[in-house]
This record gives C-alpha cells, sequence and structure tokens, in this order.
C-alpha cells in the first residue's frame, strides 16, 4: 500500500542543475517485478499512462505516444533499461524515470519527471503534478485490481500544487527610473481566443476607451486602451490619483508544446514604490481568480485573501 500520509503522496519540485524536476513517491504492496511490467509494458501501461505507448524494449528504442482524439502522436527514446530497477525515457523535451526499490515484501516507486521548456516549461509544473497524481492512482489501484474513480476538482488540485510550488507569485524588478511587477501564469491547453474573450467579455477592446473589467482589478484604477491586439496583448494606462502614473501590460501565448499561458506587467514609478506590495497581492489573486475561470468555475477572491497576500509582499519586500 502506498504512504498514505499527505507528505507521502504529495509531489515535490526541485530544480537539478538548471532544470525543474518533479518528484513522487509510493510504497506498494507489490512486488518489483509486478509493478515493472505496470511502468513498462505498453499493454499494461494503457491501464494508466496518458498516452498509448509503442516502443521495443530495448535502450535506444524509438517511442510513439498516441492520445485519444485524434491529436498527432508525439515521440520518444528509451534511455535506461534495467529490469526490474529502472526505466527512463524521453518524451519530446522531457524525461520520465521510474525506479523501484525493494521495501519489505513490496516496493518503493520513485518516479520523477524532468521539465524541458525552459521557464515556460516550469510554469507547467502545478498542472504535471496534478495530472501525475490522477495517474498513479490509476496504476496503484490497477495493481490492487480495483476500479479507478473519475477525478475531480481539477482545478482545485491545479491550485494546490501551483500555490506550493510558489507558481502563483509575481517578482519585482526594477526597471528604468522605477519598477516592475511582473506575473506568468500558466493556463493549460484552452485556446488563447476563449482566454480572451472571457477576459474580454466578448467586446473588442479598442485604444482610447476603459479596458474590460476583467482586465482590470480595483487595486490598480484603470485609464484608457493604449494597445489592444485580439487575442493577445491588451495595455492601458493606470491611475494614481486620477493621474497616469504606468502601464498595465497582458500578453497571451499558445506554444504547440506547452500551452497557453499569460504575462502580465504593471510599471510602477519609484515615487510609488509602496504600491507595489498591493499590486503584486492584486494581481496575484485576479489570476488566480482568472484561472478558475478557464477552468469553468467562476469565482470571486474574497479581498481578505488580498490583505493575506499584501502582507507576505510587504514582509518580501522588506
Amino acid at each position: 500500500m502506498e504512504d498514505d500520509t499527505a507528505e507521502g503522496r504529495r509531489a515535490t519540485l526541485r530544480t537539478v542543475g538548471d532544470r525543474p524536476v518533479l518528484r513522487f513517491e509510493r510504497r506498494l504492496a507489490h512486488s518489483p517485478e509486478k509493478v515493472w511490467r505496470a511502468v513498462t509494458d505498453p499493454a499494461e501501461m494503457v491501464r494508466w499512462f496518458p498516452a498509448a505507448v509503442e516502443t521495443e524494449q530495448v535502450v535506444g528504442a524509438e517511442m510513439r505516444f498516441t492520445f485519444e482524439g485524434g491529436n498527432a502522436p508525439t515521440h520518444g527514446r528509451i534511455l535506461e533499461l534495467d529490469p526490474p530497477k529502472v526505466y527512463a525515457f524521453r518524451w519530446n523535451q522531457d524525461v520520465l524515470r521510474f525506479e523501484l526499490l525493494p521495501d519489505g515484501p513490496g516496493c518503493r516507486l520513485v518516479f520523477t519527471h524532468t521539465l524541458g521548456g525552459g521557464w515556460a516549461g516550469r510554469l507547467t509544473a502545478g498542472r504535471t503534478a496534478a495530472g501525475w497524481d490522477v495517474c498513479l492512482t490509476a496504476l496503484l489501484a490497477g495493481l490492487d485490481g480495483e476500479p479507478t474513480e473519475p477525478p475531480s476538482g481539477w482545478a482545485d488540485r491545479v491550485g494546490a500544487y501551483v500555490e506550493v510550488f510558489g507558481l502563483a507569485e509575481g517578482e519585482t524588478r526594477r526597471s528604468g527610473d522605477g519598477h516592475l511587477v511582473r506575473f506568468a501564469r500558466d493556463l493549460m491547453w484552452r485556446p488563447v481566443e476563449e482566454v480572451w474573450d472571457i477576459l474580454a467579455e466578448r467586446d473588442a477592446p479598442r485604444p482610447g476607451a476603459k479596458p474590460p473589467v476583467w482586465f482590470t482589478n480595483p487595486y490598480v484604477p484603470a485609464g484608457p486602451v493604449t494597445e489592444a491586439v485580439a487575442p493577445r496583448v491588451l495595455e492601458y494606462e493606470w491611475l494614481h490619483d486620477g493621474e497616469p502614473a504606468g502601464r498595465v501590460r497582458w500578453e497571451l501565448t499558445h506554444d504547440p508544446a506547452l500551452g497557453t499561458r499569460v504575462v502580465l506587467t504593471q510599471t510602477v514609478p519609484a515615487r510609488l514604490a509602496d504600491l507595489r506590495a498591493t499590486a503584486l497581492a492584486a494581481w496575484q489573486a485576479h489570476l488566480e481568480a482568472l484561472f478558475a475561470a478557464v477552468q469553468g468555475e467562476l469565482r470571486r477572491q474574497p479581498e481578505d485573501r488580498v490583505e493575506e497576500l499584501r502582507k507576505l509582499y510587504e514582509h518580501r519586500l522588506g
């Protein structure tokens, strides 16, 4: 049986060299030989792995991964094969490694997923960890001969990992004679056009007009739009005491290998540096609500969430 504590089930994220690595560990009441077949035999993997696998069991063999729904297959190559101990392969830009360690009458499975794609690949760690949790649950159920329940609360699962891994947090850096507040957030596989429709509420923002409400938050008073290129870019002035103080810029990007992401920035003049903590808190809460909306769960962030985050950012900024 697997470790029944939250710590035993939760993935960890660390950096090895310059690449992010997810690590999972499960204790199983099954022999290494039985688990080995489940994690290496394509006929067994179909019960839990997210894609159908075609390959030969030899180091260097090419691999083909096919998803349901008619998407183009992806490819990889076997890197390590030491039965019944270690199985590792490259999948697109990523590397997956399964290690089985004897543990009493059963074994311990250590699974790592090294993420490719640089900083943008790291943004996907939350949804990737949540996805593997579901897959590993199906693997264990299959080994135990039990049915697998469909996963629920997907947005909350991903959001919890995003929070734990620090992927929801923004940063601030010096820029010119002021500061730049910046967020980058993974939006999974929703098309850019659909995300834009949520933000723009099916309106057509234009320079000189007020930006749609979803592009704004009440802690950063919005001025007129300065640039609008649907469905990718919206920029507008933000106001302090009714006067222009800087720019807020939204950029939506879709990467065929990594999915959709949003990069949000706000320029803050040096004289208003004390507002950075509030801006960071307000935008983090706003992007949390956007992520839920993109997953079909409309919600409003309570004001105490912004206050909680503001205190954390004030402490970080000193």
